[in-house]
C-alpha cells in the first residue's frame, strides 16, 4: 500500500484562514506603497481568481478599514496606514530580554532581531509594529514602534517588596521586566504571595508596566498554590462555575427502559476496559465474540457523552471553552464535572452504560469485512489496569484471557499494516513523579509504554480512521463538513537537522521525497533502539514533525499514514470528540451539511487549548524537576546534551531525566560559537565541538523555583 501524502503539500488553491488572509492582504498593500492597490489586483496577486471567492478579499478589506490599519484612496485603491519602512508581526521574547519578530507575509524571511533597549512596551506574544534598522552580524535588526494587540492581559507571579515598592516578578521567564503594583492595588497580597495580576495601561517603556492583583493564590512554593499558578499562567480554569456544577448534578441518569430499547443491546457480549490503575474517567471499552461464520465481532465502545451534555447547555458551553482535560503531575483538571466524567459517562464495570460504538466484523488476519456505527448499551465485565493486561499478554492467566490474547493478536496485525503503509513508529515515554503527602517529589522516573497500551491504541486508531472515512463516503457529490485530526508534512529544514544529527552518530537518513521519509525514520529508530543515543535522536525526530491540529479541511494524517482521521474515542476529555459524535449521529440520521465555518471556529479554539494544556503539563513537570534538584544542589550527575542554542547548552540528567542549562559563557576552556546550520557549538581556539547527544558530567549549581529553571556547571568534557 503506498504511503499517503497529505493534500496540504499539493493543493495551492484552498481558501486561506481569515487571519492568514488578513496578513497576506496587509503585506500586499504595504508593498504597493503610496500608489495603493485595488481589490481586483489583490485577488490576482493572492491567487483568488474565482469570482465566487472574491468576497474573501472584500470582507478582509472591510475588517482592515475598521481596524484603521488601511485607508481607501482614489480610484478604489487601498493604502497602508503603516509607514513603508514599518511592518507588523508577532514578537517572541527570550530570557535575556531581547526578542525576535516574525513579520506578516514573510514566511520565508528570517525573523527580525529586537535588542532589549528597543523593545518598547512589547511583551511576549504581542502583535507589534516594527521599524527595520538595518543588518548587523548577518541578521536583520529593528525596533518596536508600538503594540498593535496584547496577547494577554493577566500574568502570574510572586509579589516582592523592593525599596519600598511592591513588584510582581512573573513566573514566565519570557516576561523579564517586573510589574509595579500600587498599594491600593495589592488586593491583600503580601510579600512572597503568588498572585494573578491584571495589566494596566502601559505607554512609556522607561516606566515599569503597572498592574493590579485580581486574585491571591497563596504562598509561593506550596504545592497546591504552584499547581493553581500554572493553570492560571496558561489561562486554564481553576474551578467550575457554580451554574455548571448545579446543572451537572441535575443531569438525569438516562438509562431508562425506553432509552435502552432504542439502542443496540450489547450487554451480554464479553466487554472490558484497560486503563491506567489510577484512572477515573474510563471513556473506552472493548468487546469481542466469535460469529457463526468464523469471523470475529470487535466492538470499540465510547462513552456517549453527548447523550448527557446537550448542545447549548451550560455544561456544553463550559466544555467547549475548556476544550480538553489538563494533566498536571499530580492531578487531572477535567473538561467535565466529576458527576459526568467519573460517574455517569465513565464505563465502570458491572453497570449498564450508554455508549457510541464502532463495531467491526474481522477475519483471523484483522481484515475488516463489515462495519457499523451507532448508539449502544454495554455492561463492562472487568476493569483491567495496564499491568494486569500486560501480565496476560506476557503468558500469565486471568479473566478474559482468550479475549485479551485475541485482541492483542489483532492489534499486532493492525500495527504491522500501519507501519507497512508508511506510518511513523515513534514511541515516547513519559516523565512521572513519586510525590509525598505534601507534593514533594521523591523520585523522577520514565513511564514505559508497553504492549497493553498498544493493544488499546490500535483499536482506537482503527475506530478514528474508519469513522472519518465513513463520513467521507457519505458525501455523494456534496460536502459534509466534519472535524478531522490532521498532520502536515514535516519541515524540510528540520529534516535536514535530523539527518545531520543521525550522521554525527554514524547513521544515514535516506529519503529523497516526503513519502519515503516515514520508512527512513522507522529504520533509524529501529537502528538506535537500546543505544545511548536513542533518547536524544527520538526527541529530535519528534521536534521534526509538524503539530497535529483539528480542522474541517481534511489533508490526512502524515504520521499515521491515514487519508482520513478524526478523534472519536475520548469525549470525556476532548471537546472535538463530542463534536464528532454529534456530527456522526447527524449524518447517520440522514441530516444535511453542517455549518463548516462554525465547526472550523471550534476546531481552531480546540487546537489552541490543546497546546495550552500541553504547555501547562510541561510547566508542571519542569517545576517538579526543579524542586527535585533543589534538594540536590552541589551534587554531580552524568547527562546528555539535549539542546543547543545561541545562549547555552541544555543537559538532561541520565539518572532522573531532569534538565538544566549551562550558559554559553560558562562552558569550560574556550569561547564557543553557535553553528546554527550544523546545530552544534564550536570552540574558537580549541575547535572542540559540542553536539546533541554528547555525554557530559555536570554539577547542579543553582535552582530558580520562580522561573522553574536549573543552572548547571560542566565538571568534565563530553565523552563519546
Amino acid at each position: 500500500m503506498p504511503t499517503f501524502v497529505p493534500r496540504m503539500s499539493r493543493n495551492k488553491d484552498r481558501d486561506p484562514s481569515p487571519d492568514k488572509l488578513a496578513q497576506a492582504v496587509l503585506a500586499a498593500i504595504r508593498r504597493a506603497g503610496a500608489a495603493g492597490i485595488t481589490s481586483q489586483q489583490l485577488a490576482l496577486k493572492l491567487g483568488l481568481k474565482d469570482r465566487s471567492r472574491r468576497y474573501l478579499i472584500s470582507d478582509t478589506l472591510e475588517d482592515l478599514l475598521d481596524a484603521d490599519r488601511i485607508r481607501s484612496g482614489k480610484k478604489g485603491r487601498y493604502i497602508s496606514n503603516v509607514r513603508r519602512d514599518e511592518s507588523e508581526g508577532t514578537i517572541s521574547i527570550i530570557a535575556s530580554g531581547a526578542g525576535f519578530v516574525r513579520l506578516d507575509g514573510d514566511a520565508g524571511s528570517d525573523d527580525v532581531f529586537i535588542p532589549q533597549r528597543h523593545m518598547g512596551t512589547a511583551l511576549h506574544g504581542d502583535r507589534v509594529r516594527v521599524r527595520l534598522s538595518g543588518a548587523r552580524g548577518g541578521r536583520t535588526e529593528g525596533r518596536v514602534m508600538g503594540v498593535v494587540k496584547r496577547r494577554r492581559s493577566h500574568f502570574v507571579g510572586v509579589v516582592h517588596r523592593r525599596q519600598g515598592r511592591s513588584l510582581l516578578v512573573a513566573d514566565d521567564p519570557r516576561t523579564p521586566r517586573p510589574f509595579f503594583i500600587a498599594m491600593n492595588d495589592l488586593g491583600g497580597a503580601q510579600e512572597g504571595d503568588k498572585v494573578i495580576l491584571e495589566l494596566g495601561e502601559w505607554r512609556d517603556p522607561k516606566d515599569l508596566p503597572r498592574g493590579r492583583v485580581v486574585r491571591v493564590l497563596g504562598v509561593a512554593g506550596e504545592h497546591e498554590v504552584e499547581m493553581h499558578a500554572i493553570l492560571a499562567e496558561f489561562g486554564l480554569p481553576l474551578e467550575f462555575p457554580e451554574n455548571v456544577l448545579r446543572e451537572a448534578e441535575m443531569v438525569p441518569d438516562g438509562r431508562t427502559k425506553e432509552e435502552l430499547a432504542r439502542r443496540r443491546d450489547l450487554r451480554d457480549v464479553p466487554t472490558f476496559t484497560i486503563d491506567p490503575a489510577d484512572a477515573k474517567d474510563l471513556d473506552d471499552a472493548l468487546s469481542i465474540r466469535r460469529l457463526d461464520n468464523g469471523h470475529w465481532e470487535v466492538g470499540i465502545h465510547i462513552a456517549d457523552v453527548t447523550h448527557y451534555v446537550k448542545a447549548g447547555s451550560a455544561l456544553d458551553q463550559e466544555a467547549a471553552a475548556r476544550a480538553t482535560s489538563v494533566y498536571l503531575v499530580d492531578r487531572v483538571v477535567p473538561m467535565l464535572p466529576e458527576r459526568l466524567s467519573n460517574d455517569l459517562c465513565s464505563l465502570n464495570p458491572d453497570t449498564d452504560k450508554l455508549t457510541f460504538s464502532a463495531i467491526f466484523e474481522m477475519d483471523d488476519h484483522a481484515k475488516v469485512h463489515k462495519e457499523w456505527f451507532g448508539r449502544t448499551a454495554i455492561r463492562s465485565d472487568r476493569r483491567f489496569a495496564y499491568a494486569e493486561a500486560r501480565a496476560i499478554i506476557d503468558g500469565g492467566t486471568g479473566d478474559h484471557q482468550e479475549e485479551v490474547l485475541r485482541l492483542h493478536r489483532f492489534a499486532q496485525q493492525l500495527r504491522k499494516a500501519r507501519l507497512d503503509a508508511g506510518a511513523l513508529e515513534i514511541v515516547s515515554n513519559e516523565v512521572r513523579f513519586r510525590l509525598d503527602e505534601k507534593g514533594v517529589p521523591l523520585e523522577v522516573y520514565e513511564k514505559v509504554v508497553g504492549e497493553a497500551n498498544w493493544l488499546i491504541e490500535e483499536f482506537m486508531l482503527l475506530a478514528n480512521e474508519r469513522v472519518a472515512a465513513s463520513v467521507d463516503r457519505r458525501r455523494k457529490g456534496g460536502e459534509l463538513p466534519f472535524v478531522y485530526r490532521v498532520h502536515d508534512l514535516p519541515d524540510p529544514e528540520k529534516v535536514d537537522q535530523l539527518r545531520a544529527l543521525a550522521r554525527s552518530f554514524g547513521y544515514r537518513l535516506v529519503a529523497e521525497h516526503p513519502e519515503e521519509l516515514p520508512v527512513a525514520i522507522n529504520d533509524l529508530l529501529r537502528a538506535i533502539r537500546g543505544k545511548e543515543e536513542e533518547g536524544i535522536i527520538r526527541q529530535v525526530v519528534i521536534r521534526t514533525m509538524a503539530k497535529a491540529i483539528y480542522t474541517t479541511d481534511n489533508i490526512g494524517h502524515y504520521g499515521l499514514a491515514f487519508e482520513h482521521y478524526t478523534h472519536f474515542t475520548s469525549p470525556i476529555r476532548r471537546f472535538p470528540d463530542m463534536l464528532v459524535h454529534r456530527a456522526l449521529a447527524h449524518y447517520l440520521a440522514g441530516g444535511g451539511a453542517l455549518d463548516k465555518q462554525r465547526l472550523e471556529v471550534q476546531c481552531v479554539h480546540s487546537s489552541m487549548m490543546e497546546r495550552r494544556a500541553a504547555d501547562a503539563e510541561r510547566a508542571s513537570i519542569r517545576y517538579k524537576q526543579a524542586e527535585y534538584l533543589l534538594a540536590r544542589i552541589g551534587e554531580e550527575f552524568d547527562g546528555t546534551i539535549s539542546g543547543i542554542t545561541s545562549w547555552g547548552v541544555y543537559v538532561e540528567l541520565t539518572a532522573n531525566h531532569c534538565e538544566g542549562m549551562i550558559p554559553l559563557r560558562e562552558l569550560q576552556g574556550d569561547i564557543f560559537k553557535f553553528d546554527e546550520e550544523r546545530y552544534r557549538l564550536v570552540g574558537l581556539r580549541s575547535g572542540r565541538t559540542l553536539r546533541l547527544g554528547d555525554a557530559m558530567r555536570v554539577i547542579v549549581r543553582s535552582v530558580d523555583m520562580e522561573r522553574r529553571t536549573v543552572d548547571l556547571r560542566e565538571v568534565s568534557g563530553p565523552r563519546r
